[in-house]
């Protein structure tokens, strides 16, 4: 597999982590004449460590996922950030590809730990960059094949990986990759559709039918299957009947509103056991007034403080991947859909399993 780092938004086309970088912790551009982070931000035991702002300029170095080093694979990873940037299965507003470019570019402003939950990734796990899947814009089904293959690389790797969508398209081939090595998967999906469609214009693949997809070929758990923050207007008179006959439980957002969803996951934790789970988390999930920058937004959904919640929540579960899809950073020029998405993948980050609560 190679990755594209060049696709990513990176200066050059292969940056390889160097053994500096690798033990110091510090990000892998920091101009000569300018002073190193100091020996703090790394903590030589061998894990990748976001430079501190007090140290390195937010706007220096290469633009990757929170400032981390950059590898041209998972070899040696724990867990890895990787961009997915797709857009061909987008049945309305395009731009999802250029998603995972601008959530890099905002998640400069994270840090090394979870201050509200204590959780300190980068002191458990040794996390880097990857960069890109070398999509083809021209042809959705063989890049579905090139996700597929690019994922089965990190997943034989025994790394976790957290995608940069791209649209919704993409779970479908990280699912196949997914259930190849661990077999069917439980899903904590929180969107605003449930991307259950069987087809459109006569094609069965595209950002509305990932789980339909999924389900037909057993990649899911179905039992163990939730799906939170639905709504909107829809073409049936019962909307989630498939979802359902499936034996997905689905929470739609008016379950959700006025209130915590910290009971809602108590029992998600419950459904799902202590076998494989992957989040997929669509940014329309989130209600437009706090991410308006996404290609099919629609009105009164999830608040943010909801999204930590649901995320949180998922502490303690077999999470054997993740994803955050649908960004589309030029319908947003504030930049907050982006550094949402950039909060939440980190959100995800913390509650993988061996990460340790400081």
């Amino acid at each position: 597999m190679r990755l594209l780092l060049r696709a990513a938004g990176l200066c050059a086309p292969k940056l390889p982590l160097t053994a500096a970088a690798a033990s110091s912790g510090s990000s892998p551009a920091v101009p000569m004449g300018l002073p190193r982070p100091p020996a703090r931000w790394g903590s030589g035991s061998g894990f990748h460590v976001p430079p501190s702002a007090e140290a390195v300029a937010r706007p220096v170095g290469i633009c990757s996922m929170m400032k981390l080093p950059v590898q041209d694979s998972a070899a040696g990873l724990d867990a890895a950030f990787v961009g997915v940037p797709l857009d061909t299965g987008t049945s309305n507003r395009p731009g999802a590809r250029f998603g995972p470019r601008q959530i890099r570019a905002e998640s400069s402003l994270l840090r090394r730990f979870n201050g509200s939950t204590g959780a300190a990734p980068f002191d458990s796990l040794r996390v880097a960059d990857i960069g890109d899947v070398n999509v083809n814009p021209y042809s959705l089904p063989q890049s579905c094949r090139l996700i597929r293959a690019a994922f089965q690389d990190i997943l034989g790797s025994g790394c976790v990986p957290l995608a940069l969508g791209g649209d919704h398209t993409i779970t479908y081939p990280i699912l196949q990759a997914v259930a190849e090595r661990h077999g069917p998967v439980g899903l904590v999906h929180v969107d605003a559709h449930t991307d259950t469609v069987d087809k459109a214009l006569g094609e069965k693949i595209y950002h509305g039918t990932p789980f339909r997809r999924c389900a037909d070929e057993g990649l899911l758990d179905c039992e163990r299957v939730v799906q939170i923050g639905i709504r909107g207007s829809s073409y049936d008179a019962d909307p989630y009947k498939y979802c359902r006959d499936q034996g997905f439980r689905v929470v739609p957002a008016e379950e959700c509103w006025m209130k915590s969803l910290v009971p809602l996951m108590a029992e998600v934790r419950q459904q799902m056991r202590d076998r494989p789970v992957y989040i997929s988390f669509d940014i329309d999930g989130l209600d437009p007034a706090y991410a308006p920058g996404t290609g099919t937004p629609e009105v009164a959904g999830l608040t943010p403080a909801q999204a930590l919640e649901i995320i949180r929540g998922c502490k303690g579960l077999n999470i054997v991947g993740c994803d955050l899809v649908e960004v589309a950073p030029m319908y947003d020029v504030s930049g907050n859909t982006a550094l949402l998405g950039a909060n939440l993948l980190f959100e995800m980050l913390c509650v993988l399993p061996g990460v340790k609560t400081m």
